[in-house]
């Protein structure tokens, strides 16, 4: 069995008050027994932050971003060597608030995946359908390619070792989520997907579900074989609520 992923992206969220704030309930609340790994993406400004006040190894430092340079005169920009330097193992590229927001295609992506894994970071992928796209039929078809996106520029030893979060587009931010049943379905046609082309990579691989993730939904989530964790937004600036997601992870997944 995989070991489950538990990711916290805050987006555009947080203080220092509220970060020692949050670690302090977090760690309090799970009396350092997760049975999962634990991701914390915070806003770059606030790595450091959160890296002083951690005491338990299964929290882990995790970025929202990283620029497709690695330096130079690039104003504004967090390169791969940087969140190296900070202590970051895993960084979220591709999430839907960047490709629209911030108008980053495909290249994009593929120069940031290379860029983190030939600087030992985790790249977490997210794929996923808009509401048209659904309607349509075509979430596995749309899915795929986002995948193949990495893999036919790349190779598909680029994803050992590498995680693909599942974000329908149109659950983002709403209050609406993915049926379990659904993703479930569609982490299996991915999993099957990548083994024909190599089956070692497709049993590692962690698939995520991200996109309104809450204490409600997370339980016949992660009850899936194939739904490996959760890329969580809102529900996990409430320490409150990621400790209970976690504790749910702890009922429904086990370390190897």
């Amino acid at each position: 069995m995989r070991y489950p992923l538990i990711i916290s992206n805050w987006k555009a969220n947080g203080s220092k008050t509220m970060i020692i704030d949050f670690i302090h309930k977090l760690q309090n609340n799970l009396n350092n027994n997760y049975a999962c790994n634990i991701i914390i993406a915070p806003p770059i400004i606030y790595l450091d932050v959160i890296k002083q006040y951690l005491i338990n190894k299964d929290i882990i430092l995790g970025a929202q971003n990283v620029d497709i340079h690695i330096s130079g005169s690039f104003t504004g920009e967090i390169s791969a060597n940087m969140l190296k330097d900070m202590g970051v193992l895993y960084t979220i590229i591709g999430h839907y608030e960047r490709r629209i927001h911030h108008k980053e295609n495909n290249e994009d992506i593929i120069k940031k995946f290379d860029i983190l894994k030939k600087n030992h970071i985790t790249p977490i992928l997210c794929i996923g359908e808009n509401k048209e796209e659904k309607i349509q039929n075509k979430t596995k078809t749309v899915c795929i390619q986002q995948i193949n996106n990495i893999i036919n520029t790349l190779g598909i030893e680029i994803l050992k070792n590498s995680v693909i979060a599942y974000e329908p587009i149109w659950a983002i931010g709403s209050t609406s989520s993915a049926n379990p049943n659904e993703v479930q379905t569609l982490h299996n046609f991915i999993r099957s997907y990548i083994a024909q082309q190599n089956i070692e990579i497709a049993e590692t691989i962690h698939l995520l579900y991200g996109g309104s993730v809450n204490t409600n939904n997370a339980y016949e989530l992660l009850r899936q074989k194939d739904i490996d964790g959760l890329l969580i937004g809102k529900a996990s600036l409430d320490p409150k609520n990621l400790s209970e997601i976690i504790k749910i992870t702890q009922k429904t997944k086990t370390r190897n």
